[in-house]
């Protein structure tokens, strides 16, 4: 595909290509004991029927609708069939509590939701009042895809939705704070594939297998998996889920893949745990090919001696590091949080191609990405074509362009303060090098002040320390003391000893006002205790209220 065609809105998108590819292979997924794939011929059909029984249903235009389920192809039938009828959907966290989903419906207004299982359904249905409620596993949606009817009726119909139209109400997970309703147009969405395409174009990238893991209801692989990687032609095939991951890498064997950076920080840590149990000499043939590679990309000369020793390594010992990830992979792409400059290198130097981004939910997601021909592991890339970016004063990135959201659903408020003069606030703090390439240095609101008066980014140190092979998870803090201390969560199979070994580690390379102080070890932040998002992300505020009293102790 030399050049991204032109819609006029995601649902037209799918249906076109539908009709260009009627036999290509679309969604894969596991069920009853075998891997199923459904063809875009078929996907088409399924969502044009979803689409006609939802609004016999009494779904109309503009009738938001709640979506909770796995990563399924029942996700993208739904939510394809809702945009073709101007439906708007409302992804929900599969995590979420019905606390949360109460909170959804209730901001949102939804009176109809599509749920995966009869577990999902129960808790909507306790978290509101519904007109609708349609569950994936029962006869509900069987009824729903059941029309053998040709989808050019809602095909047609759809073309006719201008790029303007709301196109879904993605709620951020936020690290704290109740989640806001990101009004996200066709246009915003269209516009991250678009830059996309222009970015990922040195990869190639035609006939590719993509493993979708993250959740669906995410900004990030809403746009990803849901619509980028379909409109070129990859097939998506949904993972059984996190903890079948690495099975299913070796199983379905991808070519392009999104990662968020705890996954590299894991399996980076498990490949150096299992490397220090080999002996010495298969240590030092590890080490040797690290060294090499990290030298490569960063652009050192190589003796004669170790060009010819390369490809040897490379077949003994980096291979074996990407066949972790089955082995065919052309790329991942690392986005939802910081990666660890140290974390990146490691995967490039041994073969692995990794390609950081940047984005939020308000910019449809995708902001910025490193070209794959051009990769600066230290930084999140160049502005994706048609996305104005520049920094304000104090250093807050500012973006603009069809990227941008219409704002947050029901805050008028919140909407003006976060969009001025056309230009997106993100909230997030960088620099730009002479060539574009952007640098996240930390979010505005969580620079620490110490007592001194010195500003200190606790994003970089948390990721310093969290590259440490002994530590699994970080919250620095500090904010009004005189010196930092750090909330630790080892690593499996690694004691306090080691993780202190860590933190002194990470000490040497940071100033004076940047090392800790003091550390604690505390109990794992998860999705389950509130302290991590669905997306991996740390709740830094809600872990450092929860652990008041082990800081007061680091502080006296």
């Amino acid at each position: 595909m030399r050049s991204y065609p032109t819609w006029p809105n995601l649902a037209a998108m799918m249906f076109d290509r539908a009709r260009t590819w009627p036999n290509k292979p679309l969604l894969r997924s596991f069920n009853n004991g075998a891997w199923h794939s459904i063809a875009w011929s078929e996907f088409a059909r399924m969502a044009a029927s979803c689409g006609r029984n939802l609004r016999a249903a009494g779904v109309s235009a503009g009738d938001r609708v709640l979506i909770c389920a796995e990563n399924r192809p029942e996700y993208l039938i739904a939510e394809t069939a809702l945009m073709a009828i101007r439906a708007i959907p409302v992804p929900a966290y599969t995590t979420n509590t019905i606390a949360d989903h109460a909170h959804l419906l209730k901001d949102s207004g939804a009176r109809a939701a599509i749920v995966s299982n009869a577990e999902l359904a129960g808790k909507v249905a306790q978290a509101g009042e519904l007109d609708l409620l349609v569950t994936m596993d029962d006869a509900s949606w069987s009824s729903l895809i059941a029309d053998t009817a040709p989808p050019d009726d809602i095909a047609a119909e759809a073309a006719q939705i201008p790029p303007t139209a709301l196109a879904c109400l993605i709620y951020t997970s936020g690290t704290g704070g109740a989640p806001k309703g990101v009004m996200l147009p066709h246009r915003a969405i269209l516009s991250n594939c678009q830059g996309a395409f222009i970015l990922l174009k040195p990869l190639k990238l035609e006939d590719e297998i993509y493993l979708s893991y993250l959740p669906a209801s995410h900004a990030y692989e809403h746009t990803v998996g849901g619509f980028f990687l379909p409109s070129i032609g990859t097939e998506i095939v949904y993972a059984r889920g996190t903890e079948h991951l690495a099975a299913d890498m070796l199983t379905v064997r991808p070519t392009i893949m999104t990662v968020v950076p705890r996954v590299l920080e894991v399996i980076r840590t498990r490949v150096l745990a299992q490397v220090a149990r080999q002996p010495a000499n298969r240590r030092k043939l590890f080490e040797k090919a690290l060294d090499i590679g990290l030298r490569r990309e960063a652009g050192e000369k190589l003796t004669l001696a170790e060009r010819i020793l390369d490809p040897i390594l490379d077949r003994l010992v980096r291979s074996k590091v990407r066949a972790r990830f089955g082995g065919r992979l052309i790329a991942c792409v690392s986005g939802g949080a910081r990666l660890e400059p140290e974390v990146g290198r490691f995967f490039m130097a041994l073969g692995l191609r990794v390609i950081q981004g940047y984005g939020q939910t308000e910019a449809g997601p995708i902001i910025s990405g490193n070209p794959p021909d051009a990769i600066r592991v230290d930084s999140v890339g160049t502005a994706l074509v048609g996305v104005d970016l520049k920094l304000a004063d104090d250093g807050e990135i500012l973006v603009r362009g069809d990227l941008v959201m219409d704002g947050y659903w029901g805050r008028p408020d919140d909407t003006e303060a976060a969009i001025q003069d056309g230009w997106l606030h993100t909230g997030d703090i960088g620099t730009l090098d002479r060539d574009g390439y952007l640098r996240i240095t930390d979010r505005k609101k969580d620079l620490i002040v110490l007592s001194g008066g010195d500003n200190v980014s606790p994003a970089k140190i948390e990721g310093m320390l969290m590259a440490e092979p002994a530590i699994a998870q970080a919250v620095v803090a500090g904010d009004g003391r005189a010196a930092l201390t750090a909330l630790l969560v080892p690593a499996e199979g690694y004691d306090d000893v080691a993780v202190a070994v860590g933190v002194t580690e990470v000490n040497q390379r940071l100033s004076v006002t940047e090392r800790i102080r003091k550390h604690a070890l505390v109990e794992p932040f998860t999705v389950e205790n509130g302290l991590l998002t669905p997306t991996q992300k740390i709740r830094r505020m809600l872990v450092i209220r929860t652990n008041t009293d082990v800081l007061a102790k680091l502080n006296r």
